[in-house]
């Protein structure tokens, strides 16, 4: 029986790498974005668009909550996580919960 709402909170951010050459520097980008929001708050984190493109990326980033204040606050940290990380990289961010 379930007692509680669950919120399932979705936010994209969008990625212009200027300064990648070729996909293996553009996923050397990605690792360490997604390895580091995964570790700092457990959250999912996948590249979910453009992925055959050197320079654009679009990242998934989703958290789970009973609590949608919760699920707001997990994914304010991340977004300013992923601004200090990849500074003027990051040009588009998005969010939708459910």
């Amino acid at each position: 029986m379930v007692t509680g709402a669950i919120t399932v909170g979705l936010l994209t951010l969008e990625l212009h790498i200027a300064h990648s050459r070729s996909l293996k520097d553009k996923r050397q980008v990605l690792r360490s974005l997604k390895d580091r929001l995964r570790r700092r708050f457990n959250i999912s984190v996948a590249e979910v668009g453009f992925q055959d493109t050197w320079q654009r990326s679009l990242v998934g980033v989703s958290t789970v909550s009973g609590d949608r204040t919760q699920a707001e606050g997990t994914l304010d940290r991340a977004e300013e996580e992923a601004a200090l990380l990849l500074g003027d990289d990051l040009v588009g961010t998005e969010r939708d919960y459910f």
